[in-house]
């Protein structure tokens, strides 16, 4: 069983560990979400727009250089997210359930689905008006709130369930990443761009060798993110190039490293060692960097940096991110504003399109292409999970931002997105409260999270 202090281990330790991270953190995202609607429509409304649009910077005799506080959230702090869910998108498509043509048919149609049929739904709302530019924000789904709520089912849940719902959510990711790069990108700087390109290069050659000075990738790193600011591609898509040149395997094989541990192992024990033998004893200091040098080979990089960074997502990022973003004013009747073109079409988009393109896809998917359902996982499941897969918060308000840049549009893009999560948010519940069976599952199908049975637990 996997530690809760010593991290993952294996892919069923780093699956438990991913969900409870996304999990707990959805609670506080939940909380944010109705601070900002709180604070939007209280008598501190106009503080909370001068704090968000307030320049916070560098400025120097001729010049300076300044963004507001929304636009350090959404462009700089959101990269960091955004080198997350690269990292989880590599790793994914490396070593995980995207890395098998059988296993990734299934999750790759259901994101597919998920994505092309809200986008026509919100076309259809809005051909030939002032909206249609937002037709990427009912694309999108937020892995917080869905396996949050999913959470809520306890053991109830097959594992397999889970499984095909973060598998969707991380192909979704990449398309979502796809449409922003490539449509919500006005004009590009060539000359900004090929610096970015430079760096993320020569980054790429210092973890080829090895380099781990943090005096020399921090600065790479930073160049990469500014080439991409200066260049018109939305600054974040810098966080998924990094992440691509991050390592998600291991440097050496566990063979040479068993082999290496036990040497150095064996050295120290034929030794006088205590905690401070190695101060004098230059042969004890090279075994243990040694030790530490072979650890660092087999430990992959990407889920080192993964493991470290989710708490700072889902515990900073994501919720700074909401204050910052879901505040909207509801200063008309709420049913006007939901009846308008832009909130109605991703209302229809997230509530109807996404369980609708996600279930009929993954039919596809199981019937002609050869896709398998999980074990322990019917339809109805299914269904229920692409209805929570219609929560699109997070990824849905950052399209909106590009989308649009008047505010009103963004406003009404903010409503649509919070009323279709809430409404894809109720039809997934009750719709696995009716398709999850009522006791613990059954024994062939009921592991946790932790390889046990449900019924060898205590």
């Amino acid at each position: 069983m996997t530690s809760k202090r010593s991290g993952p281990r294996g892919f069923v330790g780093t699956f438990e560990w991913f969900v409870r991270s996304e999990v707990s953190g959805s609670v506080l995202l939940l909380a944010c979400t109705v601070t900002a609607l709180v604070l939007a429509n209280s008598p501190w409304a106009s503080g909370y727009s001068s704090l968000l649009h307030a320049k916070i910077g560098l400025a120097w005799p001729d010049g300076g250089f300044k963004l507001s506080l929304h636009h350090w959230v959404n462009d700089g702090l959101m990269v960091v997210f955004f080198f997350v869910v690269g990292l989880e998108i590599k790793r994914e498509l490396v070593v995980g359930r995207l890395a098998s043509a059988r296993e990734a048919v299934l999750p790759v149609a259901a994101a597919i689905g998920g994505m092309v049929v809200p986008a026509a739904l919100y076309v259809l709302v809005n051909a030939g008006g002032e909206g249609m530019r937002g037709w990427g924000i009912p694309m999108a789904t937020d892995i917080a709130f869905a396996l949050g709520l999913l959470a809520i089912f306890g053991a109830r849940v097959p594992v397999g369930l889970k499984v095909f719902l973060t598998a969707l959510a991380i192909a979704d990711d990449l398309g979502a990443v796809l449409v922003i790069a490539l449509f919500y990108t006005s004009s590009i700087r060539v000359s900004a761009l090929l610096a970015a390109v430079g760096c993320l290069l020569l980054l790429m050659a210092a973890i080829r060798l090895r380099v781990r000075r943090l005096g020399v990738l921090l600065p790479l790193i930073g160049g990469v993110w500014l080439g991409v600011f200066a260049s018109g591609v939305h600054a974040t898509v810098a966080g998924i190039l990094v992440a691509m040149v991050i390592p998600v395997r291991a440097r050496i094989e566990p063979a040479r490293f068993l082999a290496a541990a036990r040497e150095r192992l064996a050295h120290l024990e034929s030794v006088r060692f205590t905690t401070e033998s190695m101060i004098d004893d230059h042969e004890q200091l090279d075994a243990i960097e040694s030790l530490h040098e072979c650890t660092a080979d087999m430990l992959p990089t990407g889920l080192r940096l993964e493991h470290a960074l989710h708490p700072v997502q889902a515990f900073f990022i994501l919720p700074v991110f909401a204050l910052a973003n879901a505040g909207v004013a509801m200063d008309r009747q709420i049913l006007e504003v939901a009846s308008n073109p832009i909130s109605l079409g991703i209302i229809l988009g997230l509530a109807l399109g996404k369980p609708l393109g996600i279930t009929l896809a993954s039919w596809v998917a199981v019937r002609f292409a050869g896709g398998v359902l999980p074990d322990g996982v019917g339809w109805l499941q299914i269904l229920g999970a692409a209805c929570l897969a219609g929560i699109g918060f997070t990824m849905s308000l950052f399209i909106s931002g590009l989308a649009f840049l008047e505010d009103a549009l963004v406003a009404d893009a903010k409503l649509g997105i919070l009323l279709g999560s809430a409404a894809a948010a109720v039809m997934g519940l009750v719709m696995l409260a009716r398709a999850l069976p009522a006791g613990l599952p059954r024994a062939s199908s009921a592991t946790d999270l932790s390889g046990r049975s449900a019924l060898d637990r205590p």
